[in-house]
């Protein structure tokens, strides 16, 4: 809460003045500079360097990259030079740790989660771990590989398929993992004389 009244007055000091203020007057990028949104951004940033870190820190362990003494186990886990199984467990332990960490941030500092309850608190995490995993399969695999095939090329489908796993990542995590419950009347009894 202090992190985002904190960003709420640095950006309306910002937004005051001159060509900010008639910046800020445009309906979306007001819309843009709300806290949940700027906020859901910084963190993914902060993800992303949690994921390279954690990845450069596995690759620190000694050996990592020696091919071993023989053929055959050097085959099982070389393709050229690249230790693939090596890769694959750096990045899913990259990955991983990159998940838990925007699960943490996104729970208490972008979508302000209210929830207490360990059986709640449980169905947010395996909600959210769903979500990634499903945002993971079906744009980082699937629709990279499907613009790879029409448009060729890495970046541009690296690019294109980042900013649509983002934007499922958002809504999937606003509307279905951290969704605000519906206000409950203040005096029940009160709804209760209206219908009758």
């Amino acid at each position: 809460m202090k992190l985002k009244v904190f960003y709420e007055n640095l950006r309306d000091k910002i937004c005051s003045v001159g060509v900010f203020k008639k910046l800020y007057a445009v309906p979306a990028i007001h819309k843009l500079l709300e806290y949940e949104v700027v906020s859901y951004l910084f963190f993914g940033v902060m993800t992303t360097l949690v994921n390279f870190v954690t990845c450069w820190l596995i690759n620190l362990i000694p050996g990592a990259f020696n091919p071993p003494a023989d053929y055959e186990t050097y085959v099982l886990f070389h393709i050229g030079s690249l230790p693939v199984l090596w890769t694959y467990m750096t990045n899913t332990v990259g990955w991983t740790a990159a998940m838990v960490f925007a699960f943490i941030t996104n729970k208490l500092f972008v979508f302000e989660s209210k929830e207490k309850s360990a059986k709640g608190i449980a169905r947010e995490f395996f909600s959210f771990a769903g979500a990634r995993v499903l945002s993971l399969v079906l744009f980082e695999l699937l629709l990279f590989g499907v613009l790879q095939k029409l448009m060729g090329g890495y970046w541009i489908p690296k690019i294109l398929s980042s900013i649509v796993n983002i934007l499922f990542n958002y809504f999937a995590s606003k509307f279905v993992v951290f969704r605000k419950k519906a206000a409950a009347p203040e005096n029940p009894s009160q709804e209760e004389t209206q219908d009758a």
